[in-house]
């Protein structure tokens, strides 16, 4: 087990957004914390344009994959959390065993995105901004629970 303490990093699908703060706390702060995802209903695959978008930016997707937070939830050590959806702030359990740290960092969902490929890709690469200059500045908030709203 790491000594660093682990953050865990929630949506619904976890195939967009919580991919994308994973890979850039990671790329920021990986030497502080262990990161991971999951979502609260995880999609097959993590969502291609992201991966795309992500590569753009110097971040490879491409060896993460979604996953439930039931593989966490209980079971692993998690010290921060930080959901990055309404829905996914709604549906995690409230009380998570052994988090200091609840907060709430709500992004849209690129994967809503309509339009064509090029508009599409023009709100991955809005959000994917938005989600790396958080994740350069986050640290645990000093009380529980914190919400951006």
């Amino acid at each position: 087990m790491s000594p660093r303490p682990l953050v865990l990093i929630l949506c619904t699908g976890n195939s967009c957004r919580s991919q994308m703060a994973e890979g850039f706390l990671r790329a920021f702060q990986g030497d502080k914390y262990e990161v991971a995802s999951a979502g609260t209903d995880p999609k097959p695959e993590v969502h291609p344009l992201a991966v795309l978008v992500m590569a753009e930016a110097g971040v490879d997707l491409t060896s993460q994959g979604p996953r439930s937070i039931d593989e966490f939830l209980g079971r692993v050590p998690v010290r921060h959390l930080i959901i990055v959806c309404d829905r996914a702030s709604a549906t995690c359990p409230r009380i998570w065993p052994g988090a200091a740290t609840r907060t709430n960092l709500p992004f849209d969902d690129p994967a809503d995105a309509h339009g064509t490929e090029t508009e599409q890709l023009e709100v991955f690469r809005r959000v994917r901004d938005e989600i790396a200059g958080a994740m350069k500045v986050w640290s645990p908030p000093a009380r529980k629970t914190f919400d951006r709203h």
